[in-house]
């Protein structure tokens, strides 16, 4: 990988600050062989455009489907009092999400062991978090953030709404900014395996029109893993992010959870609709410890 980064293809709307915007779908994932990580570089920043009147919100609520750059959804909207927190220490960040009434909802439905998962990436795809906030009797969440890194940065909340057994997941995001000087990583290299903690994470992707199959192996010492722990009712959780607009897809194994037997081969159904570059981070536990694997795709 040069010092810049690879051309980004065509996007949807830009987006303004604390307002997202909408994803096209459909295009299929192929990961090549690694190549040598780009030195440092320090990368400007496009100015995000407000939403234009009218503009039709939509997000995929299969699993798998790349979305979550939008702030309202079906009547749902993520509202914050802030589009700012302070740089360099935790910070309790504190949203509602309202429904079409008009009123915070304190009503969801559990999904992969929580009422809602959520996530926090810098412009550049680094500084990863996943949590699970608390909720108040009035509707209002308390995600309880690590330090952030001076930037800009998505959050997101994925959630269902307890509205009867067909009801959609949602996933409405908004940015904030952290103030200082923003130093931008460059995004590593595609590659197809990573190590992390002493394991050997492997991913294998299958070219195919719209969906595809991802699969991942698991090793340690060159010797299979076959202990996986689950984790939010799965063997793993796959968050992925997209190069440039930071669209969100993420993603459970299909294999069948049997205690702590999970491995070496974890095998998803999966979407990634734009071309591009995805930062990518599995997820998995062994011995009651969290384990988070990062690699690059690259979608043609």
């Amino acid at each position: 990988m040069t010092a810049s980064r690879p051309r980004s293809f065509s996007r949807g709307w830009l987006l303004a600050s604390c307002v997202p915007t909408l994803l096209v779908l459909g295009m299929a994932v192929s990961v090549p062989s690694a190549s040598p990580r780009s030195p440092q570089v320090a990368t400007a920043q496009v100015p995000e455009m407000p939403e234009m009147p009218g503009m039709a919100h939509a997000a995929g609520t299969s699993q798998g489907l790349a979305r979550g750059l939008a702030a309202e959804q079906d009547g749902y909207r993520l509202d914050a009092a802030t589009c700012s927190v302070p740089a360099g220490r935790p910070t309790a960040y504190r949203f509602t999400i309202t429904g079409p009434d008009g009123t915070p909802v304190t009503d969801f439905a559990v999904h992969q062991t929580r009422k809602l998962h959520f996530y926090a990436i810098r412009t550049d795809l680094t500084g990863f978090q996943h949590l699970h906030p608390g909720l108040a009797d009035d509707g209002t969440w308390t995600a309880d953030l690590a330090a952030l890194a001076p930037g800009t940065w998505r959050l997101y909340a994925d959630f269902i709404p307890n509205t009867g057994p067909h009801a959609p997941e949602l996933v409405l995001s908004r940015t904030v900014t952290v103030p200082g000087r923003a130093t931008p990583t460059p995004l590593p290299a595609p590659t197809d395996s990573t190590t992390v903690d002493g394991y050997t994470v492997t991913l294998h992707a299958q070219p195919m029109a719209g969906a595809h199959q991802l699969t991942a192996t698991v090793s340690q010492d060159g010797r299979p893993v076959t202990d996986l722990q689950p984790y939010l009712d799965a063997y793993a959780h796959l968050s992925a992010f997209h190069e440039g607009d930071q669209a969100l897809a993420h993603l459970h194994p299909a294999n069948t959870v049997n205690g702590d037997h999970g491995g070496p081969t974890l095998t998803f159904q999966a979407l990634l609709p734009e071309p591009g570059n995805w930062h990518v981070f599995l997820q998995f536990q062994t011995a009651g410890q969290l384990h988070t694997a990062e690699l690059t795709l690259h979608v043609d």
